[in-house]
């Protein structure tokens, strides 16, 4: 049985909604679960599990129509999907008595149940929220032991407030498929238990790859499942240095960052962060890169790359020939030792003018 396991779709989310880029972002969250839906048909999938927050918020009625409009264009699999602590169930969700696509199998219940899929010999056990803070470990006293079908536990937390829980626990379950959702960062926990993490991310600490689980659970000869991490995000957050000398310009500097953003994706969105020793009398203008495209922050972390033999020569007798002979008196000239001198000469240079 082959399988798609995602989590934390946010649908209705507005990441960077006041960047030039953040009117895309929405649809983009739709786009994205499309193309789950569509790699589905392309694999002949036979599961897709969604671990919670498909929504960001509890969905309106018009939402849910539209997303089970997307469900009904999978040819081949069967879905299962739950409801997290962004879209919980509360007493005005549209969750209870809506009609899905036949495909389609949500849990309802705040209490473990099971979803039997009778075609695919499987049986999901999970849970959905009603409340959006649960503080009881719901899952960690969960046991298993058919041998004769699939079972798997859909799963959504994994903090103080969302459901605590014991890895430990979990994994000698018996299950043979975890699917977890909550952590935005997708995590391979072990053989048969990973966090999917977001589809796309959806704000500026979500670095790094985004995507879904796929998977594959045999039965004969042996049980066995197999598990690995797709990229397929749209867009990712990127934190890159960009290292500079006493010869870079603003010029250079605006030519070295778009062949950066040329090489990594223009799609892609940007934190910059200018490192290095620069002329003395240099400063950067941050406002040029953030025109470059997608550059959501720029920080200037240079520091200018001062003569301290000259600056101790004309300041001997005052206060800056004193930091200047303190610190190379009581520190090894090490990296961290040469910025701290830096930044200090900096302060009492400025605090003279």
């Amino acid at each position: 049985m082959k399988f798609i396991h995602i989590a934390d779709v946010h649908l209705g989310a507005t990441p960077d909604s006041d960047m030039p880029w953040g009117a895309d972002r929405e649809k983009e969250l739709w786009d994205s679960l499309y193309n789950v839906i569509e790699l589905c048909n392309q694999n002949k999938v036979d599961l897709l599990l969604i671990a919670g927050d498909l929504f960001h918020k509890q969905p309106r009625l018009r939402d849910l129509k539209e997303v089970n409009y997307l469900f009904s264009k999978i040819e081949t699999a069967e879905v299962v999907l739950m409801a997290g602590n962004h879209d919980y169930i509360g007493p005005r969700s549209y969750y209870p008595g809506f009609l899905w696509d036949a495909r389609v199998h949500m849990f309802i219940k705040e209490e473990i149940d099971v979803i039997e899929l009778p075609k695919l010999n499987t049986e999901i056990y999970g849970l959905s929220y009603h409340n959006r803070d649960i503080t009881e470990p719901l899952y960690d006293s969960l046991k298993v032991g058919k041998q004769d079908k699939v079972q798997i536990l859909l799963a959504h937390g994994g903090d103080e407030k969302n459901i605590p829980m014991n890895r430990k626990k979990l994994s000698v379950s018996g299950f043979d498929y975890i699917a977890l959702g909550h952590i935005h960062k997708p995590e391979i926990v072990g053989e048969k238990m990973a966090y999917a993490g977001s589809l796309e991310p959806l704000d500026k600490n979500e670095t790094g790859e985004r995507g879904y689980i796929l998977g594959e659970i045999t039965l004969d000869p042996i049980k066995k499942t197999m598990i690995r991490f797709i990229p397929g995000s749209l867009r990712q957050y990127k934190r890159l240095d960009l290292m500079i000398d006493k010869n870079t310009t603003n010029g250079s500097l605006v030519d070295k960052t778009k062949l950066l953003i040329q090489k990594q994706g223009s799609q892609h969105i940007y934190q910059f962060t200018i490192r290095g020793f620069r002329e003395e009398d240099i400063h950067f203008d941050k406002q040029a890169l953030l025109s470059l495209g997608n550059v959501l922050e720029v920080t200037d972390e240079t520091v200018p790359d001062y003569d301290f033999d000259q600056l101790y020569q004309e300041n001997e007798d005052n206060m800056i020939g004193l930091f200047i002979r303190r610190i190379r008196e009581n520190v090894e000239q090490d990296e961290v030792a040469k910025k701290a001198l830096y930044y200090g000469l900096e302060a009492l240079l400025n605090a003279r003018e």
